[in-house]
């Protein structure tokens, strides 16, 4: 028997199943206009990919943003809950997760059982998100991935915008000053860096800090985040899929 877990965020939903020792698969589709169709089609490839029928899942658990609209599921879990269970599964020395998604920040206190016991989020505006970086990357003609990269050569310029539409404006006025790409791209992972310490400066930080969400990709800013804080910070290839393994550990 398996469970499975489905977060379907504002620009990605991701899928995982547990077999009740480890994580056996994942996945990631675009969220699109469906939540209700990405978690299906999610919940199909993943049964296709371990072969094996729906009979044999415990159970399924929905999360974020979308799982109201994912009608097929057994339980229906925050997010906030999942990602604190996901990150202790990986790491019962964590105690503090930090998430960047793609319209939203949080950063989760656990306590040594892996229970949340306190967070913080940002929900107000899509400022120091994975949109934010999207509009931003979209601005320099480049893909977001590229950011990270680009950023690593070069000294910041200051970006004094947080607000996305704001700082597309002084991004673009950057440009056609011939400020070269690497600066902006290097402003804004710092801008991202600042923004998220606005807000995890709010609660005490205990070690060990987890870094999850899509933004967690970015090296760079996981750099950045470690030197503001003065803490390590623990990101790995399952960071993007934190909220659906969670869900699907708290299934079994």
């Amino acid at each position: 028997m398996i469970s499975i877990g489905i977060d379907v965020g504002s620009v990605a939903a991701k899928i995982a199943a547990f077999d009740g020792e480890k994580i056996i698969a994942t996945g990631i589709l675009p969220t699109g206009w469906s939540p209700k169709g990405v978690g299906e089609q999610l919940l199909k490839d993943i049964l296709k990919k371990i072969n094996i029928p729906r009979s044999q899942v415990k159970s399924i658990v929905g999360t974020g943003y979308g799982r109201v609209s994912l009608p097929f599921v057994d339980k229906k879990v925050t997010e906030i809950t999942c990602h604190g269970k996901g990150a202790y599964f990986i790491n019962p020395r964590i105690r503090t997760v930090i998430d960047i998604g793609g319209q939203d920040s949080k950063v989760i206190k656990l306590d040594d059982t892996g229970m949340v016991v306190d967070f913080l989020m940002n929900d107000k505006c899509a400022a120091g998100t994975g949109r934010f970086l999207q509009v931003m990357a979209n601005a320099l003609q480049i893909d977001i991935s590229e950011l990270s990269t680009l950023a690593s050569k070069a000294e910041p310029v200051n970006i004094s915008s947080m607000c996305t539409v704001f700082a597309e404006s002084e991004v673009v006025s950057l440009i056609a000053e011939g400020t070269p790409k690497e600066k902006i791209a290097a402003g804004l992972l710092q801008s991202v860096c600042n923004k998220t310490y606005s807000l995890v400066s709010k609660m005490d930080i205990e070690e060990k800090v987890f870094f999850s969400g899509g933004v967690s990709k970015s090296n760079k800013l996981k750099e950045l985040l470690e030197e503001k804080l003065g803490v390590e910070i623990i990101s790995t290839e399952e960071s993007q899929f934190l909220g659906a393994i969670g869900a699907a550990i708290i299934g079994f």
